[in-house]
């Protein structure tokens, strides 16, 4: 079973976090979901959700959203957590989605957290990173950084929907960001209609 660790950040966006972490769910892997505080602050104005600062009852609450047995959520201040150590990292970590403050962090190197550990455990293990930055426009500052960590082994996905499968409402613009972030994953899905391919099949 592959083990995806989702960081949501302070960027907004959270519903494609949400929608990752559902499509996760769905192929059956196993998932961890680190949340940062802004990020929770920011789930909470975009998606109202107002889940608990307390990680138990965070936990608690997150499981109960997704109608899952067991989703690990993580403590942005625990550095003793399994995913900060490359001895036993998650197969993928996924930040969805990405603020710069974050990118910037991560492409430096810091690991003041946990979120910022276990992103510098992935690239150091040569293990898929993948950053979904929604933002713009982008300053020579942002792009430096992402290039940064483009040449480190990151994959950045910007969080920018396709138009050529024909989207009719909201759901099928995060359906095709979502779905290509699986696709880098090597998780299979039908979110959207390939390039040349058949419809989308019915949700």
């Amino acid at each position: 079973m592959k083990h995806v660790l989702v960081a949501m950040t302070g960027a907004s966006g959270s519903i494609y976090g949400l929608r990752l972490i559902e499509a996760l769910l769905r192929a059956e892997c196993r998932v961890s979901l680190l949340l940062s505080e802004p990020g929770r602050q920011v789930l909470n104005h975009e998606c109202g959700l107002n889940w608990s600062a307390d990680r138990v009852a965070r936990e608690q609450q997150v499981c109960a959203h997704f109608r899952a047995e067991r989703i690990a959520v993580l403590d942005n201040a625990d550095l003793f957590a399994a995913v900060a150590s490359g001895s036993n990292p998650a197969d993928a970590m996924v930040i969805c989605p990405c603020s710069m403050g974050t990118a910037g962090r991560v492409a430096a190197g810091l690991s003041e957290t946990l979120l910022e550990r276990a992103a510098d455990v992935m690239l150091k293990e040569r293990r898929p990173l993948l950053l979904v930055p929604r933002e713009t426009p982008l300053s020579v500052i942002h792009l430096d950084n992402l290039l940064r960590l483009a040449r480190a082994g990151a994959v950045v996905i910007p969080a920018m929907p396709a138009f050529y499968h024909g989207p009719r409402s909201l759901d099928d613009l995060v359906d095709f960001v979502v779905g290509k972030i699986l696709d880098q994953l090597g998780v299979g899905h039908e979110l959207f209609k390939r390039w040349g391919g058949e419809d989308r099949a019915e949700r």
